[in-house]
C-alpha cells in the first residue's frame, strides 16, 4: 500500500525522530511510506493534489491538529497518532479543539502512546472513544562508539577532569512548552556547592525569540551550559556518558529522550506530568520532581544513592 505520513519535522526534534521510526516500521512490513512535512502544505487543496500525484491509498498524520486537520475530506482513509501538544495544550484553544474533534471523526483510528493520553482523548471527543487505542513507542539508540566526550565537555567549556565530573542533560527543542530554564537556578545553585556538577542543554533553536532568552539566561548562569543540535547516534553517546538525563518540560505526550535514557541505563530525572508519569515510576525508574525546590532534595538523595551504589561495586564487601 501506498501511505502518506505527515509530520512535523524539524531537524532533530522528538516528533521528527518518532516519525522516522514509524516510517521504517512501515517500510518493513512492506509499505511504500511517504515521509512529509506538515508544515510544507499551506492547504488541503495542496494535500489533494499530492495524493493524486503520487497514487497515495492511505495516510497517517503524527499530531492530530498540525498534521491532522490536512486529512479530511480527500477520499482516502487516514489514521492519527497523538502528539503531545496537541492532548495537553492545543485542546485549550476552541477553535482547534473543534478542528481536532472534526479530524477525529473522519478517521479511522487514533493511537496514544499511553493509557493516559487515551484517557484525556476520550474526556474531550468522547464520540471518537471506540477508535482510540494504546500503542507505547518503540525506540532504538545506536550511540556513535567513536564519538569523543572530551571533545564534548572542552565544546561545552567544562574544563574539569571527566573522572569525577557529574554532567546532567536536558535534551529539548528551544520552545516554551519544553521549559528549559525551570531548573536552570536550582542546579547553578548546585554548581556552587559542587562545582564538578553541570546541566547542558542540548537541542535545536525551535523558537527563535525564547532561543534567544535562553541563550541570555543561560550566558550569566554558572554550572549551566546550551549546546545546539546534535546528530542521534552522537546524542546517544553523550546520554551514555553523562550522569542523568533531566525533564523538565511543561507537557509530554511520551518523551523519546526519556526512553533512550532508560534504553541506555542512564538515570532519569523528570517533571512530574502525566506524560513523564506514564513513563517514569518514581524511586523505581527514575525521580519524579513538582517543583525546582523539590527536586534539590531529590538531587541530593539521588546523588547520595549512585554514589553508595558506585562505591559499594568498587568493593561488594561494603553492601
Amino acid at each position: 500500500m501506498r501511505l502518506l505520513f505527515l509530520a512535523v519535522l524539524r531537524r532533530h526534534t522528538g516528533n521528527a525522530i518518532t516519525a522516522q521510526r514509524v516510517r521504517d516500521h512501515l517500510e518493513a512490513a512492506g509499505h511504500v511510506c511517504i515521509l512529509k512535512d506538515a508544515l510544507d502544505f499551506e492547504s488541503p487543496s495542496e494535500i489533494s493534489n499530492f495524493i493524486k500525484a503520487e497514487s497515495l491509498e492511505a495516510a497517517v498524520a503524527l499530531h492530530l491538529y498540525r498534521g491532522g486537520r490536512l486529512l479530511p475530506g480527500h477520499g482516502i482513509p487516514f489514521g492519527i497518532i497523538f502528539g503531545g501538544t496537541d492532548l495537553n495544550e492545543d485542546v485549550k484553544h476552541g477553535e482547534k479543539n473543534i478542528v481536532m474533534g472534526r479530524v477525529l471523526e473522519e478517521a479511522r483510528f487514533a493511537v496514544a502512546f499511553t493509557e493516559s493520553m487515551k484517557e484525556t482523548a476520550q474526556r474531550q471527543w468522547p464520540h471518537a472513544k471506540d477508535k482510540i487505542y494504546v500503542q507505547s513507542q518503540g525506540i532504538a539508540t545506536v550511540p556513535n562508539t567513536t564519538f569523543n566526550w572530551n571533545t564534548f565537555l572542552q565544546r561545552s567549556e567544562i574544563n574539569q577532569s571527566a573522572d569525577n565530573l557529574h554532567v546532567f542533560l536536558l535534551i529539548c527543542g528551544l520552545r516554551q512548552v519544553k521549559d528549559p530554564l525551570y531548573l536552570v537556578d536550582a542546579f547553578s545553585e548546585w554548581h556552587q556547592e559542587e562545582p564538578n556538577i553541570y546541566m547542558v542543554i542540548v537541542g535545536p533553536e525551535v523558537d527563535p525569540v525564547f532561543t534567544r532568552e535562553v541563550k541570555a539566561k543561560v550566558k550569566r548562569t554558572a554550572g549551566v551550559r546550551l549546546i545546539g543540535e546534535m546528530a542521534q547516534e552522537d546524542l546517544h553517546a553523550v546520554v551514555k556518558n553523562c550522569f542523568a538525563v533531566v525533564n523538565s518540560s511543561v507537557s509530554e505526550g511520551m518523551s523519546a529522550a526519556i526512553l533512550e535514557a532508560m534504553d541506555l541505563e542512564v538515570p532519569v530525572l523528570a517533571r512530574n506530568i502525566p506524560g513523564n508519569a506514564a513513563v517514569v515510576k518514581h524511586e523505581v525508574t527514575g525521580l519524579l520532581f513538582s517543583d525546582p525546590q523539590k527536586l534539590q532534595l531529590n538531587l541530593e538523595l539521588f546523588h547520595t544513592s549512585i554514589r553508595k551504589k558506585t562505591e559499594q561495586n568498587k568493593n561488594p564487601e561494603k553492601k
